[in-house]
């Protein structure tokens, strides 16, 4: 028997392995140059991260982002920003894990699904330490090269699909009055 007549066949490609996902809640604490009266507002941003395996059945996260703070000092009567760059190190539990992979080459994607955003910004009962609550989300996907078996149609004919034209197999004939339809100055902009 021919191995092209053969029921099945095997296709080494690559898929997705393994899917994880983590939400994290986390405290910082910024000691200003002055004892802050009241907080004007927070912002996080430049958020920097990068991603890699950790293990067969977790993803590591390492990253980084700036926290701004806008307070006011000396009794309300000046007012200051304070900025501290905060690093972090996430490890995400892959919860889909596809134990059939042909090695270990893998390629991680992590894609935010919540951007480090404030939560809560305060100052300590002490008063001269602001306490910032930050939230951030990941997704991860692992992919990795692994085998898939395929049924192949014993009734498919390759010679016979080169033969046939190919508007012929798509059915899709234009004709010329639905060519002078379209239309070509798609980037004008009307006012």
């Amino acid at each position: 028997m021919s191995f092209l007549k053969k029921d099945y066949r095997e296709i080494i490609t690559k898929a997705v392995i393994g899917k994880g996902r983590k939400f994290t809640k986390e405290s910082h604490t910024v000691t200003p140059p002055n004892r802050p009266s009241s907080i004007l507002g927070c912002w996080v941003i430049n958020h920097l991260y990068h991603a890699k395996m950790k293990s067969t059945d977790s993803v590591e996260i390492n990253g980084s982002y700036e926290i701004n703070i806008w307070y006011s000092f000396n009794d309300n009567t000046k007012t200051q920003v304070v900025t501290e760059k905060v690093t972090y190190r996430d490890i995400v539990p892959l919860s889909i894990k596809d134990e059939n992979c042909l090695n270990d080459d893998f390629d991680v994607i992590a894609k935010v699904l919540q951007q480090p955003n404030c939560l809560e910004c305060k100052i300590e009962k002490k008063g001269n330490k602001i306490v910032v609550e930050v939230e951030r989300e990941f997704i991860v996907q692992v992919i990795g090269e692994t085998k898939l078996l395929v049924k192949v149609d014993p009734t498919w004919d390759a010679e016979k699909l080169e033969d046939e034209d190919d508007d012929e197999v798509w059915g899709h004939d234009v004709t010329d009055d639905e060519l002078e339809d379209v239309q070509t100055d798609f980037m004008h902009t009307k006012d």
